[in-house]
């Protein structure tokens, strides 16, 4: 999809999404509890340090906020080929008929037919194994299309479950826990299919959600199941050559009317996350309230249901940043990750928020 320009008067490059980070902000763990992640309220001039408990304060009633309640999968599996190489499955997609799309770490690539064994849970005897039936989605895509099976006849979702680890981002660095498969998970996770958590929701809990309601602030949910390509950085210098992933999303009919009925009390619409985003505005602009996205929203995007946002600090020269700027305007997202790096916050999946409005022009 392509953006309807808001101007032609600046033209920004891979270059422009670029910025350093140190190391040691890059958050290997949850905060202590959810809602006590530090909150970067960018909603005006100088930006405020806060808690992210405290969020109510900065909404007012009559606001829509809007959550995707996609669940992570156990998508992360680990095998072993017939001649003793070692394999790791990335599960992307499941597709019906025990088949599923998925990345594939290997030394050396199976032959298509050639069936690997996966490692089972820990005092497991059942014996889980994929089949490869080639590349998907078509002879040239870039997931590879295996056929999930284990002694009971389980299904994927089941056998992930069981079998599975939490897809941990690349930058974290340990090994899945149990403190992973609890907090890499929203409270409100409902609809399986997701390889990534959508990390802006990771710091509600239900005491905030309750102070939310009693605000007189409202909630809606979509669905986006968030994809592997979501840590992929964009390698286009020219950003109008860089070929956006797809990911499934789906508006539900509940949701369109709570924001037809926010537009008629005028109230804001704040999305949770810039996977709710790409879901609203791609409904927005196509009309269509399910089915795959490849929307890529950078600066210039004319945005037509999002007021505000509520997102982490992203990674450089990811499609993500170039959606917070478009949102919140380029060099207002500068200065607050200055902000951010100066005050040590907390950065990507497990790090801190911050809290953005819309800009009337995202080119200034």
């Amino acid at each position: 999809m392509t953006p309807s320009p808001l101007s032609a008067a600046r033209t920004f490059t891979l270059s422009d999404f670029d910025f350093e980070l140190p190391p040691e902000l890059i958050a290997q763990h949850p905060a202590p509890e959810r809602s006590s992640s530090r909150l970067l309220d960018g909603t005006g001039s100088p930006p405020v340090d806060r808690i992210f408990r405290e969020l109510p304060e900065l909404l007012q009633p009559g606001d829509l906020m809007v959550f995707n309640d996609t669940r992570v999968m156990n998508a992360r599996l680990f095998g072993e080929k017939t001649t003793g190489g070692k394999l790791e499955l990335l599960i992307e997609r499941v597709l019906g008929g025990n088949q599923v799309a998925a990345h594939m770490r290997v030394s050396k690539k199976p032959e298509v037919g050639a069936t690997v064994s996966l490692v089972s849970a820990p005092g497991s005897n059942d014996h889980v194994s994929a089949t490869l039936l080639g590349r998907w989605p078509d002879a040239q895509g870039p997931l590879f299309r295996f056929v999930l099976s284990n002694d009971a006849g389980d299904t994927p979702f089941a056998i992930m479950a069981r079998h599975g680890h939490v897809p941990l981002p690349p930058y974290i660095t340990h090994t899945d826990s149990s403190e992973d498969a609890q907090r890499y998970q929203t409270v409100f996770a409902k609809n399986t299919g997701a390889v990534a958590a959508p990390t802006a929701a990771l710091h509600f809990d239900e005491a905030l959600l309750a102070a939310i309601d009693a605000k007189g602030v409202q909630r809606a949910h979509v669905t986006l199941h968030v994809g592997a390509g979501t840590f992929q950085p964009v390698k286009t210098e020219n950003l109008a050559e860089h070929q956006m992933h797809s990911e499934w999303f789906e508006v539900p009919a509940a949701t369109q009317q709570a924001i037809a009925d926010c537009r008629a009390r005028g109230g804001r619409i704040i999305a949770v996350g810039t996977t709710s985003v790409r879901a609203l505005e791609s409904w927005a602009l196509t009309g269509q309230a399910t089915g795959d996205t490849r929307i890529f929203i950078t600066p210039g995007f004319e945005f037509k249901l999002v007021d505000g946002l509520i997102t982490n600090f992203h990674l450089p020269k990811s499609s993500l940043m170039m959606l917070v700027s478009a949102l919140a305007g380029f060099d207002t997202i500068r200065k607050l990750y200055d902000h951010a790096i100066e005050q040590r916050y907390r950065f990507f999946s497990y790090g801190d928020a911050m809290l953005l409005t819309r800009q009337t022009s995202a080119l200034r």
